[in-house]
Parts: structure tokens; sequence; C-alpha cells
């Protein structure tokens, strides 16, 4: 499954697209057409985040590259949607804060720094041409690859160069800027298709690179618009493109004809499992409730809005409320390019990845515990990433300042980030991101802030975050302590437990959809039918027995009573260790397990 692009006759006519229509002859664009190229990338990367979002290499429940570059271009596109602005530097600059402001995940980091590039190459002009365009792209290409700390072949940074290395050529032979956007396209789909062959995970799970489809969906969306092409796809084109990637059954495909609701709730004791569930039998769909029992952020798709506001007014004041229709979102430049070009643009509809374990969900923007709620580290604060009531808790008892919600599948914005250390009375800030896709995000952070000295800890799993924190002395200085705290979040192993959500093998391992997995550090090292089973196996892979204390962390799906009863089976198991249980209320995974 998740193979890119679709194979038989599905690819015949999904290639018949951009070869059957009669190319313009566009040389020349200004600060209105760049403008309307850009929305034009975003709209068809929303009707393909979907199939984008299937293309996860390992069976794990955080299939959100399609989401995270989404909202990043609807962070980049938002400034700009109104805009008169006709100079082509104008509107780069415009865009290219917002994508980096807006940036989430890995993947939206590095879109982010190919934006920066387009800014920086058409710095200075009004108006730009092949030749212009292509050497913006060289840009791009530089900027992306400098921004990750060990670059690796076979994702999007392989294909933005090759793209980039296209569109020279092709201004160099030439092309006018129609032309050339073809060339470029068709260089990154080539590029996409070669990306198994330099990375052998993905070659084992049958996929290509879910960033690299990303980046080349965006540049389709640009040729089209160069082309007067239509930006959206009818009902049963939609359905036939994620068919193969969807077929079986890692995400339901469902058509939101409704309603996005996010709106913040302030009250007292608010129990955010309890509102959760709530909304989710109100028939709410990709529902994200985060916060704590004063404040929480509520996030949902549904068809009656009404019926979720006149629940949140129950429990209390309802602040920020902003409904938006879902299709309307999600095509709002496709029909306006439509009307434009006099095409006939067939209503399409954003779709909800919402299986039960919220693979390619809707983001929720976090909310930020205030200051005073927390205990104080003195002349230096921490900011944390935590998903789940008890890591909320737990970290805020370690002396947290401010909480972050967020992690698997609710990568949070460079911008929230940025805000909660902003929120921080002291002028010195340890930041932990405490997941491997939000640290890319995290490190964006100390450029952009001012007045304060931000630090971060590269912690790429919860328990991580906790190992660092526990690391913290009040009595030394900022360096020595940002120094102690990396070093212990080194030391701290991490198992998660979770279910498979689609048929793979991997490194050996054959996994079936519905599996109970394990991994060690982010690495897949079991599966099976038998949830203590694999839990006994991953903690021997994990080599449990030479470490001392082993933490059991619960997840919201699992309670007190199977919690207890697990940790008995460990210390059965590995009697000489000390085994601690803590819920931790995290989502999709059972159990996170640490040992130091």
């Amino acid at each position: 499954m998740g193979r890119w692009p679709p194979a038989g006759n599905m690819a015949k006519g999904f290639f018949s697209r951009f070869t059957s229509a009669r190319p313009k002859q566009i040389s020349v664009f200004d600060g209105q057409d760049l403008k309307r190229a850009v929305l034009a990338g975003q709209a068809w990367l929303e009707q393909h985040r979907e199939a984008i979002n299937a293309l996860n290499v390992f069976p794990v429940p955080d299939g959100d590259t399609g989401t995270n570059m989404t909202l990043t271009m609807r962070a980049a596109t938002k400034e700009i949607a109104d805009s008169a602005e006709t100079s082509a530097s104008a509107i780069a600059a415009i865009f290219s804060r917002g994508a980096l402001m807006g940036a989430r995940g890995n993947s939206g980091v590095i879109l982010s720094q190919i934006l920066r590039g387009l800014s920086k190459g058409l710095e200075g002009k009004t108006t730009f041409t092949a030749v212009d365009f292509a050497a913006a792209l060289q840009e791009s290409a530089r900027l992306a690859y400098s921004a990750v700390i060990k670059p690796v072949e076979g994702t999007i940074l392989t294909v933005i160069r090759d793209a980039a290395e296209a569109a020279r050529q092709s201004a160099a032979n030439g092309a006018n800027l129609s032309a050339m956007l073809g060339d470029t396209v068709r260089a990154a789909q080539a590029s996409v298709a070669r990306t198994p062959d330099l990375l052998p995970t993905l070659k084992q799970a049958g996929v290509v690179d879910a960033g690299g489809q990303g980046l080349a969906t965006i540049l389709e969306g640009v040729w089209r618009y160069s082309r007067g092409e239509s930006l959206t796809m009818s009902p049963r084109e939609f359905r036939e493109e994620v068919a193969d990637a969807h077929h079986k059954g890692m995400v339901t495909v469902e058509e939101e004809f409704g309603y996005e609701v996010v709106f913040l709730l302030e009250g007292e004791n608010l129990d955010v499992d309890t509102i959760r569930q709530t909304i989710i039998d109100m028939g709410g769909v990709s529902t994200v409730v985060a916060g704590d029992h004063t404040l929480l952020k509520v996030h949902t798709h549904t068809p009656t809005p009404g019926k979720i506001l006149d629940y949140g007014v129950g429990l209390g004041s309802l602040q920020d409320i902003n409904i938006e229709n879902l299709q309307a979102q999600s095509l709002r430049y496709a029909a306006d390019s439509a009307r434009q070009h006099g095409l006939n643009a067939t209503t399409g509809a954003e779709t909800a990845a919402a299986n039960g374990r919220g693979v390619g969900t809707a983001v929720a923007a976090p909310v930020v515990a205030p200051p005073a709620e927390t205990p104080s580290t003195g002349e230096i604060n921490t900011v944390a990433v935590a998903a789940g009531n008890g890591w909320v808790e737990l970290f805020q008892s370690l002396g947290v300042s401010a909480i972050v919600p967020g992690g698997q599948t609710m990568n949070p914005s460079t911008q929230e980030l940025l805000e909660a250390v902003q929120r921080c009375p002291s002028s010195k800030v340890i930041l932990l991101p405490n997941n491997g896709n939000v640290i890319m995000s995290a490190r964006q952070v100390p450029e952009l802030v001012t007045g304060k000295e931000v630090y971060v800890i590269p912690s790429d799993s919860l328990p991580q975050g906790v190992g660092a924190l526990l690391a913290f002395n009040f009595e030394a200085d900022f360096p020595t302590n940002c120094q102690a705290m990396e070093q212990a979040s080194k030391h701290v192993q991490t198992a998660e437990i979770t279910q498979a959500v689609r048929t793979v093998q991997i490194d050996g391992i054959n996994v079936t959809e519905g599996d109970i997995i394990g991994l060690v550090n982010n690495r897949l090292v079991t599966a099976g039918t038998d949830r203590q089973t694999v839990v006994r196996d991953t903690l021997t892979r994990m080599n449990v027995a030479q470490f001392e204390i082993v933490t059991l962390y619960s997840g919201e799906n699992v309670n007190a009573a199977a919690a207890d009863e697990m940790a008995q089976r460990i210390k059965e198991w590995f009697p000489a260790q000390e085994i601690e249980v803590v819920h931790g209320g995290q989502p999709y995974y059972d159990f996170i397990i640490s040992a130091e």
C-alpha cells in the first residue's frame, strides 16, 4: 500500500492530466501571479494530503507528513491570500515568514526553508522570469540541506535538489516559465520515484518518501496554475487516487462537508478525557482536546457546530471561537482559479483520516499553561512539549514553566513554541521538544526570540524530557544546566507499545495491521498478537536487565488495573529492577516505558 504514483489504469489517468492540456506561453510573473501560484500549490496539496499521510514507513500511528506540510502551507499563505501587492519580492517575503512561523514537523521545517530560499532568490525583484525562478530554486535547495544536521538522501532534500537542477537546465535552454515549471515537476516526480533506491527503509516498506511527494505535489499545483488548469478533483477522482494508499484500511476515507470548530474553553474542574469523548460521541471527527482543568483548546470537525458550542457553553466560558467550512477552506483558491481561467472546477472535498487511532488528524493549536500555575526555576525557565494529562502533571511537578501540548500526530508549530518561550518570565529558557518530529521546529526558536537566551535539548521522547529535568540543578548556571540536561537525556532508553496501522515487513519483522508492536528508541523490534508477549520481548531487546529503574507510563485507553497488572508481569520477568507506574494519558501508545 501507499505506492506512488498509482499503478495500472490509475497511473495512466494520473499522468494524462499533465499531458493533455495545451501549455500557456507564460514568460514573466509578477507578485500577484506568484501569490496565485503559491495558493495553487497549497490547494493541490490540500487535496492530496491523506494520500501523502499514508506514505508511512513504519506501521505506527504517526503518518502526518501530509498534514504537517499542509498546515505549514496554510500558515505561509494566510497573509498573502488577500494581498494586492504586485511585487514578487514582497509577496515572497510574506509567505516565507508565515511558513517559518507556522512550520510543523521535520517536513514542515524543511518546506519553510525551501520557501525561504525562494524569497531570498527573488529578493528585490518586482517581476521574474524562468531564469530568476530557477536560480531561486537553487537557493531553496541550499537552505533545505543546511537546515538538516545530517542530511539523508532519498528524502525531500533529494527531490528539491533534483527539481532545482532541472529548472536550471530548462531555463538555460531557453524555456519559458510555464515550460520550465513542467520540466521541474517531471524531475521532481522522477526523483520521488527514485527515493526507495536511495533509502533502504523506503524500499522495505514499499513506499516513496512522503516529504518528497508533498513537495512534488506543491510544484504540480504551481505548474497547473501556470497552464490555467483546474485545481480541484471530483469526488470520483479523489477516491481513485487514494484508493491504492488506503486499500488496506490504514485510513478510513470520509468526505467532510462539515465544519472545523476551534475554541478555548475556560472553566473549573474540566475533565479532558470526558470532554473529548463526549464530543466524539456527538459526531466530532479529528477531535483534539488539550490543556488542563481550567483552560482547554478544543478542535473538532462536525456537521453541526452549534451542538458542539452549546455543549461547551454548558461547561464554562468560550473564547477565540473559530468556525470554518471545511470544503470552502480546502478549495478556496481552486474556485478562484476556475473563475479566472473560465474552467469548470468540479467540487471536491478535503478528507478526514479518522480511523480511531488518529492517523493524519488535524492539529489543534496548543494551549500554553500559564507559568504562574507551575513552580518557577528562578533565573532559568523550562518549556516542554507533552501529550496526555499525566505527562502534563508530571512535567509541571518537575518545575516546567510552560507546557505546549503536542507530540505524535500533533506537532506544534514554531510559532506556538516561540510563544511559550516568550511567556516565560526569565531571560534564559531551556526548551524540551520531547519528540523527534518536533526538534527541528524547536531549533528555529532561538533564532526568532528576542531578549532571551534559549537552548534546545534534543529530547526525542517524553521520558528523555523527564530525564533531562531530573538533572536540573537549581544552583548551577545556565550553560552547566544545559550541558547536564542534554547528557542526562541521552542516557534514557525509551520503549513504546502501540498497534500497527498497516501490514509491512521491516528489518525482517513481519507486521500485520492490528498487531501489537514494540519499538525501542524509535526502532521497530517486535510484533505479535499478545500484548504481554510483545512487552516482554520489547524489554528484552531493550536490555532492560542492565538498568535499575523501569517506569511504565500508561496511555489514555489503559485503565489503572491493566497498568498495574502489566507492571506486575514486568516485575516477574525482571525481578532485580525497580518498577514504577505512572498514568501518562498519552494518545495512540498503550505504554511508553523508560529505563534508566
